[in-house]
């Protein structure tokens, strides 16, 4: 996979990831979010934003990484994507945004050697950050799983 350009790095725990820049429309502070009954455990609800309402799902409880409590570094990332052929903006809440930045290289497809039988759908490549991993998320597959609940939200 080629070079991505300007990526958002952001964190969950000790975890790097990155998304492209340009499919960043805001990114929030935290403010109440509006529960939606029987939801998914992944999407926490609605927040408005500039009068329209947003679905904002969980970025942690998405990777399947356990709950944590927000902090003041915790903020709400509105971005867009394309779902079911047509372009839907939504938002998740992750643990901290870190910079808009470049990687260090060339996207690398995930390594599949034969020794597991496992493709998460949620990842692009793997990158390179000041010499770290950074798990470069594919945005459109990560919602694509939760586009019935998203549309009816």
């Amino acid at each position: 996979m080629p070079n991505v350009g300007a990526v958002l790095t952001l964190a969950c725990d000790n975890e790097l990831f990155a998304l492209p820049v340009e499919r960043v429309q805001e990114i929030l502070d935290l403010r109440p979010i509006t529960r939606l009954p029987n939801a998914p455990s992944q999407l926490l609800g609605m927040i408005d934003v500039r009068g329209n309402g947003v679905p904002v799902a969980d970025l942690r409880a998405l990777l399947g990484m356990p709950a944590t409590a927000d902090t003041e570094m915790s903020r709400i990332v509105v971005l867009w994507v394309q779902a079911e052929g047509k372009r839907s903006i939504v938002a998740f809440r992750a643990d901290r945004v870190i910079e808009v930045s470049a990687l260090d290289g060339d996207v690398e497809p995930l390594p599949n050697a034969g020794l597991f039988n496992w493709r998460d759908r949620m990842i692009a490549g793997i990158g390179r950050r000041n010499g770290d991993l950074v798990t470069v998320l594919d945005m459109d597959r990560m919602f694509d799983g939760l586009a019935p609940e998203l549309s009816a939200a």
